[in-house]
């Protein structure tokens, strides 16, 4: 079946699309990524989610508007990547749709626990002519699990080995591991959020820069900086880097606030923005290195640690890691056949498909739930896509 996975993440700088044909049965899948790109969100829609996570208050109204535009960008990125692969999007199965998240709330945050990610899948399924598969997370979160993360599912049907122990290693907004022990079952996974990825590096470079750049590309300004280890281990005194697994984060821990907290501590401490920076960077990858050590299993010990997500991308955070790993130098998930920038979104095809199959495709090994189920809503596409408006 051919399906596209729709994926925006934390960053929030536009919709990954992945166009890829998916075979198999239960958790005999195989996946092959056939056309992917990018489509940035338009300005305005960008600057509106970011003004909500930055002062989480909004009007119902404006809410039910963004979660239509958001949905339209979802629509076009889905359009967009059928044309790229040349493909009608009448040929598609289905459309695999994240959504965009303004909202995580796990169990234990001591609120009710609430996942709400944006964009209409009426919509997408109107624009396109396809069903949707959406709000994946609503349905773990309501067995008790933290409705994330969910990319395990597609980690272990895709990426688990009979004689390779990997720990496949996402830096995204969020950093997020799966342990994917040697011919292991899927209830030996081990998955969960480490901490911040790219989001607070992002923000600070878009600081510094007078929002000239939207992240620190290459990793130049870091670089150009010196870590200060005084207010590193002030951030890593954070109450989420000693919680135990099952656990997942975001903005409400990581973003804004907390990045204004680093920002702080550098200026009594009258670091340049580039010493910020690599402090910052340093924080990823440092959280990163102690979930290993501190909550992945020692036995069988990790073989190999593949690198996805933007931060793979970033030569100073790769460095820092790796200098943290001791002995274990990460690759990328390029070397397995998957393009890095296309790894979320290729999850989501593959997290759908299960879906209409009706496979459970949660794991409550990593997401803490109490059984296995099936996940998100189904939006049935029309029988034809209406017309393009005059």
């Amino acid at each position: 079946m051919l399906v596209i996975g729709l994926m925006s993440g934390t960053s929030a700088d536009g919709v990954d699309a992945c166009l890829a044909e998916v075979t198999g049965e239960g958790l005999d899948l195989a996946a092959a990524p056939r056309a992917w790109m990018t489509v940035p969100y338009p300005p305005l829609i960008r600057q509106r989610l970011f003004n909500l996570f930055r002062e989480p208050t909004a009007t119902l109204s404006s809410l039910s508007e963004l979660n239509v535009q958001v949905a339209e960008a979802f629509a076009a990125a889905a359009l967009a990547v059928c044309e790229k692969a040349g493909e009608a999007a009448d040929r598609i199965g289905c459309i695999a749709s994240h959504g965009q998240t303004i909202c995580h709330r796990p169990p234990g945050a001591g609120e009710i626990p609430a996942s709400w990610q944006l964009g209409e899948a009426a919509v997408i399924a109107a624009r396109t002519g396809v069903t949707v598969v959406s709000n994946f997370r609503p349905r773990d979160m309501a067995v008790g699990g933290q409705g994330a993360p969910l990319v395990p599912f597609a980690d272990y049907v895709l990426l688990s080995s009979p004689d390779t122990t990997r720990a496949v290693q996402n830096i995204g907004g969020v950093a997020n591991v799966t342990y994917l022990k040697a011919s292991g079952a899927i209830d030996d996974v081990v998955a969960f959020d480490s901490g911040p990825g790219n989001m607070m590096i992002d923000e600070l470079a878009g600081r510094v820069t007078d929002g000239r750049l939207a992240f620190d590309e290459g990793g130049a300004l870091a670089a150009d900086g010196a870590v200060n280890d005084e207010l590193l281990g002030e951030l890593l005194q954070h109450e989420y880097f000693a919680l135990p697994p099952p656990k997942s984060t975001g903005r409400e821990a990581f973003g804004h606030f907390f990045t204004n907290e680093l920002w702080r501590g550098g200026t009594r401490r009258g670091l340049s923005p580039e010493d910020m920076l690599a402090t910052a960077t340093a924080l990823t990858a440092e959280s990163i290195a102690r979930s290993y050590r501190d909550f992945l299993p020692a036995d069988p010990p990790i073989d190999e640690v593949i690198l996805c997500g933007g931060g793979a991308d970033n030569p100073t955070l790769v460095r820092m890691l790796t200098d943290r790993l001791g002995g274990v130098s990460p690759r990328r998930i390029d070397d397995l056949g998957i393009p890095a920038e296309v790894k979320e979104a290729l999850s989501f095809a593959v997290l759908g498909y299960a879906t209409l199959q009706g496979t459970p495709n949660n794991v409550p090994a990593a997401t803490g739930a109490a059984e296995r189920v099936v996940l998100g809503q189904i939006t049935p596409g029309p029988a034809t896509r209406p017309a393009e408006a005059d």
